[in-house]
């Protein structure tokens, strides 16, 4: 008998691009399925937790990851290319910045608990890697989150919460325990996984399915050991 209902959890970080591409294609799939209703939540992840607080600017974090810039940079083109199948604009520019995502989590945290967490999961998403916006600075986030009607005294005590923090890298623990080891991760009814930025039709032959214990073949996707994408 089927289910009412196909739950997706996904596991993915915003500074992931990889996660970026699943969740567009993972949307298309959604928007041509016409069965069963699909209910979509967001899980957190942090690919880089060491990031300091100040962030890295695009060089030096490209550098440090990867011992040089012409091999990023490259995969960076690929992800352009990719990304405007997908409607993404993605911008690698001098301005980007790669910042710790943790209070970006804890955000979305709150926003899941008040129903919004997708539509901000999105705006992060597209401030991060198309606007190049600086997701380290509190006043960037504040004015984000007014979009959304929050003040700026709730969006900065949010981040000063450590009890938030601590529920976050609790979760992030939980799906690290449960063997997910690059994201995006999409976990379907809690038993069918999908690995990595799958193309639309892998999710809709997988909504078709349901059953299998399996997980398909890995897409594109961010390691979660090392941080690489």
């Amino acid at each position: 008998m089927q289910k009412e209902t196909i739950k997706i959890d996904v596991v993915s970080d915003v500074a992931c691009p990889w996660c970026y591409v699943g969740k567009k294609r993972l949307e298309k799939a959604i928007e041509q399925w016409k069965g069963t209703p699909i209910e979509v939540e967001w899980h957190p992840y942090q690919l880089d937790p060491n990031i300091p607080e100040g962030g890295l600017d695009r060089d030096t974090y490209l550098t440090n990851k990867f011992g040089d810039l012409d091999g990023p940079l490259e995969m960076t083109e690929r992800l352009k290319t990719v990304g405007k199948e997908e409607g993404i604009s993605f911008n690698f520019g001098k301005q980007w910045m790669a910042v710790n995502t943790l209070p970006l989590h804890q955000l979305l945290h709150v926003a899941g608990e008040e129903g919004f967490k997708d539509s901000l999961k999105e705006r992060f998403l597209k401030a991060y890697f198309d606007e190049n916006l600086h997701l380290n600075n509190i006043e960037v986030l504040c004015s984000l989150l007014s979009e959304f009607g929050w003040t700026a005294e709730k969006t900065k005590d949010i981040i000063a919460d450590d009890s938030i923090a601590y529920a976050v890298k609790q979760e992030i623990a939980h799906y690290q325990q449960r063997g997910v080891h690059s994201v995006p991760f999409f976990i379907i009814n809690d038993k069918y996984g999908i690995s990595g930025a799958q193309p639309t039709r892998t999710f809709l032959e997988a909504f078709e399915q349901i059953a299998p214990n399996s997980p398909l073949n890995e897409g594109e996707s961010c390691d979660m050991e090392t941080g690489v994408c």
